[in-house]
């Protein structure tokens, strides 16, 4: 009789939730079995599927880097393979948006504990689902050594279907679920480009821009409900009167309320009204026309983020005949709360 252990056999498909070993991953689908973008590519050089393994983030890690991948609602925030220095969009990083072009399936995995966990067992990787493309942009980021890098981040989003996903027919899966997802949330190009917020703030240094930098890293550290108080501290010190925060709810309406004070005498006693958005991927046009729906009438509205607008966003925001919506994006809030010492 053999002494040999048998080999369990290879999972024919993925169920959404369920753990899984590596080196399934890396057989079954026919990728590399090292870093965050693992690749499968065809015949002619176009990705056949993607596996990208992003990881759950513990406190300290938060604590340390603000700019960790995160799913906020249901949207991956992910940052582009390389650690450390610049990063470019080539190599493995420049295959992502290729979606566009080929649905082909990218998978989306997160680690869920360290290997040298051993409770864990081998099977540590969480099948998230199948992910589609939404956008990339660059983005200037400070290290853990205070030192300014280039990165380029991608925002995907996590498919709702299907939950079990067949490796022998995840094209066609893949395809058709993007394209039920782009029927039922229409994108165009231009809420797929990006405008990177340092580049709305004009005369700040390279040393000015550093340390705001880390200040927009605090903000996005914060608890989305601590992010409308900090809102509502800045509006005061910037002479605004009659401040109040909402009842928090990510509902999408307004999230603090405001009357423009005695020094801004021709416009004293508007009624601003802001909604807060503590984000890490790209706020969109949608969140734009969300708002200006639920302002009271002769109400002005704004909408602050710690992370950036979309040109659709942008362009919505003062298109001719709608009641225009102020965007202050977080570089732009990051600068208020240095100026102003506002605690975090």
């Amino acid at each position: 009789m053999s002494s040999e252990r048998s080999t369990p056999p290879l999972p024919s498909s993925f169920i959404v939730g369920d753990l899984y070993s590596s080196d399934e991953l890396q057989r079954t689908l026919g990728v590399g079995n090292a870093g965050g973008v693992r690749l499968s590519l065809d015949v002619s050089g176009v990705p056949r599927r993607i596996a990208i393994m992003t990881a759950h983030t513990t406190a300290r890690q938060a604590s340390e880097n603000p700019y960790h991948d995160r799913i906020e609602g249901r949207t991956l925030v992910y940052t582009g393979a390389g650690r450390e220095g610049d990063q470019t969009l080539g190599g493995v990083n420049q295959r992502i948006p290729q979606q566009l072009a080929h649905p082909f399936p990218i998978y989306g995995f997160m680690l869920i504990g360290s290997r040298r966990d051993r409770a864990i067992g081998r099977k540590r990787w969480r099948f998230l689902g199948l992910l589609r493309y939404l956008r990339h942009y660059p983005e200037l980021q400070v290290d853990v050594r205070l030192q300014q890098r280039r990165v380029w981040i991608f925002e995907l989003q996590v498919l709702n279907h299907p939950t079990e996903v067949v490796v022998a027919t995840d094209m066609v899966a893949s395809a058709s679920a993007i394209a039920e997802a782009r029927n039922s949330e229409p994108d165009e190009a231009s809420d797929r480009e990006v405008v990177p917020a340092s580049t709305n703030v004009q005369n700040v240094t390279k040393q000015d821009a550093a340390e705001i930098e880390l200040v927009r890293g605090q903000l996005l550290r914060a608890a989305p409900e601590r992010f409308e108080h900090i809102v509502r501290d800045v509006l005061k010190a910037s002479g605004f009167e009659g401040v109040t925060v909402t009842q928090y709810s990510q509902d999408g309406g307004v999230d603090v309320n405001a009357l423009a004070g005695p020094l801004m005498w021709p416009i004293r006693t508007l009624c601003v009204q802001l909604q807060a958005k503590r984000w890490l991927h790209t706020v969109g046009r949608r969140e734009v026309a969300e708002l200006r729906g639920s302002l009271q009438p002769h109400a002005r509205g704004a909408v602050v983020t710690t992370s950036h607008y979309s040109r659709a966003a942008i362009a919505e925001a003062c298109a001719a005949g709608k009641n225009p919506i102020t965007l202050v994006d977080g570089f732009a809030f990051a600068s208020l709360v240095h100026a102003l010492k506002i605690a975090i």
